[in-house]
């Protein structure tokens, strides 16, 4: 049997649908359709491997007008089941904006691709179109490298990607739960996820979290702020200021003759404040009584 092509980094779903062995039909070559077939979307079934799990309503109510007036322009990919029904590789918005226009058929080309393809031609197809969110992209990766047993510079072929492009993805799978929620939802960047990922204490990560959510803090004012966490502070030295003998003296006489704790604070330049303390009115009756006021 004749080797497979190699994939072309950056070649996209065209590249990995080109991997595809049609000599796994057994010959029966009409389950692989060069042009165009239409497909009943009620044979149609969704993809498992699908990476992105939100679609924009609105978004989607525009591309089903479009569909309503102008057809499908593009057709969707498919692969036959054994049951005769469809699953789809690539085209999820398609369908779904196809369903809310009303239609009952879609043109699709019609693949053979195993597991692994599907979920390679998945990734690809939403990198490329649909501009997944840093989140979706990293589980994604994630996923072809534990389902189909790849290493970093494996899967970078297959996306187009550097590998370092790649790693620093990936390394948002260790961000605390919140963090990567708030990167989902779009409340903080990749870029300030970047520099979160840097500050391991849970309690110092979260609370600058919430300051660039809640201050809109840009990626460089992030950056310093992780920074300053991850610099030791050293412990403040206070220096008590030594009282003059002429106030360490009165100090002594003020205590004896009231019976009573009083202290004196006085700064370099000779400010300072005096403080009497007392138990109860009673007390404080007899230490005015003693100072004749």
């Amino acid at each position: 049997m004749a080797s497979k092509k190699p994939l072309i980094p950056g070649r996209g779903l065209d590249a990995i649908l080109g991997s595809i062995d049609v000599d796994a039909l057994n010959g029966n070559e009409s389950d692989v359709t060069a042009a165009i077939s239409m497909v009943p979307i009620s044979d149609i079934e969704a993809n498992p491997f699908q990476p992105r799990k939100d679609f924009d309503d609105t978004a989607l109510q525009e591309l089903s007008q479009s569909i309503r007036e102008q057809g499908v322009i593009t057709p969707i990919t498919v692969r036959r089941m054994p049951d005769g029904k469809y699953q789809l590789i690539a085209g999820e918005r398609r369908l779904r904006a196809s369903q809310l226009a009303g239609l009952t058929e879609l043109p699709a080309y019609i693949r053979v691709a195993t597991d692994g393809q599907m979920m390679e031609m998945a990734l690809v197809e939403n990198i490329q179109r649909e501009n997944l969110n840093a989140m979706e992209i990293a589980l994604s990766y994630n996923a072809l490298i534990e389902e189909c047993q790849l290493t970093h510079e494996q899967l970078s072929q297959r996306v187009g990607k550097d590998r370092s492009t790649i790693t620093n993805y990936l390394r948002l799978l260790n961000l605390p739960a919140e963090t990567q929620l708030a990167l989902s939802s779009g409340q903080i960047s990749m870029a300030h996820a970047r520099a979160l990922i840097n500050v391991e204490d849970p309690e110092q990560h979260l609370a600058i979290l919430h300051e660039i959510v809640n201050r809109h803090l840009s990626v460089h004012q992030t950056e310093q702020l992780v920074k300053a966490a991850k610099t030791p502070s050293r412990p403040r030295v206070t220096v008590k200021e030594e009282l003059p003998a002429r106030h360490t003296a009165t100090l002594s006489q003020m205590k004896e003759k009231l019976r009573s704790d009083v202290e004196i604070k006085r700064s370099r330049r000779g400010k300072g404040t005096m403080t009497i303390h007392f138990n109860n009115d009673e007390d404080f009756e007899r230490i005015v009584r003693l100072l004749n006021i």
